[in-house]
């Protein structure tokens, strides 16, 4: 078993779902993304924007309805950034560890 798999503390599921990146300014831009991989205790993202490793991140996962079997469901998040890699076509991959979540009704206000 590699390093890598031994710090992982939940399972992962590869799915891509999409993803709001919360700005943290008010004149700032929601950043849009996509998931790689995800657990209840953190998720890898591809972004086109670089994130500094230890910055906190409020972002918000969207459920389709095939998942949830209720409609879309928006979780928010708030976690931390503890890995950031670069990819040769230009895009960012992005680990974050999730501190705290809580669902919310897909189109509320977030």
């Amino acid at each position: 078993m590699s390093e890598e798999a031994d710090l992982r503390e939940a399972r992962r599921f590869s799915m891509s779902l999409p993803m709001r990146v919360l700005s943290r300014e008010a004149n700032d831009k929601e950043l849009h993304a996509s998931t790689r991989d995800v657990s209840y205790r953190g998720l890898y993202f591809i972004a086109e924007t670089k994130f500094d490793v230890g910055s906190q991140i409020e972002f918000v996962l969207t459920l389709p309805q095939k998942i949830s079997s209720a409609g879309e469901v928006d979780i928010r998040c708030r976690g931390q950034i503890v890995r950031v890699e670069t990819s040769s076509n230009g895009h960012i991959g992005v680990a974050a560890k999730i501190e705290r979540y809580e669902f919310v009704p897909a189109g509320a206000a977030a």
